[in-house]
């Protein structure tokens, strides 16, 4: 049994590590070392409903990468971190990117939703789902629905609110004439449970 120092110094060191794990992603990802990239998932990481496994991750990754970019940049933002117990966690990532996609230059605004574990003493992805906002070549800003306009595809929704109960419930409650009532903070460590409200996770659409 670990003591209470002990303990907090192993959460701060593994708060550092899972935020480590995300700016590996995102360089090992845009410099296409798809072997350093498919190594920050867990071993038995699962790529489809019949597919597990690096090796399987590294294909589909190929040819992601290869088809549909030239290049791409991820810039990681804000980085929620909570943990499940001390070898699990789960957290929320904001990544601005950019893409070269022939004769267009795509931005996107996104977050991943993210599950996090710790394998013979090293933290892995366990799990990554994708949510996004836009993505639209550079001169046509996304007003309006379906932003999510890849050249050569038809427009479609993202998923970037819809992890949060709470962006559909601010748009169908307009304030009303009397004071407001504020729930009790979440508990330590509830901060992203409260906000989820035990919503279902989106079906992620990634191609």
């Amino acid at each position: 049994m670990m003591t209470d120092l002990e303990t907090r110094i192993d959460r701060l060191e593994s708060t550092e590590a899972i935020r480590q794990l995300v700016s590996r992603y995102s360089l090992s990802l845009d410099m296409r070392d798809l072997d350093a990239h498919v190594n920050l998932f867990a071993p038995d990481i699962r790529v489809s409903r019949d597919k597990v496994g690096r090796s399987h991750l590294k294909r589909w990754l190929d040819d992601t990468l290869r088809l549909q970019f030239t290049g791409t940049s991820h810039h990681v933002g804000n980085h929620v971190i909570e943990f499940d117990d001390a070898d699990h966690a789960h957290g929320v990532v904001y990544s601005k990117n950019e893409h070269e996609t022939g004769p267009e230059w795509v931005i996107m605004q996104m977050l991943y939703w993210d599950n996090y574990e710790r394998i013979d003493g090293r933290w892995y992805f366990r799990r990554r789902l994708p949510c996004y906002w836009y993505a639209t070549d550079l001169n046509k800003p996304p007003i309006g629905d379906m932003k999510m306009r890849w050249p050569g595809r038809e427009p479609y929704e993202g998923t970037f609110h819809a992890l949060w109960p709470s962006w559909k419930d601010f748009w169908a409650n307009p304030p009303r004439s009397d004071e407001p009532e504020v729930a009790e903070p979440a508990p330590l460590g509830e901060f992203l449970k409260r906000m989820r409200r035990d919503a279902a996770d989106p079906r992620i659409r990634v191609r």
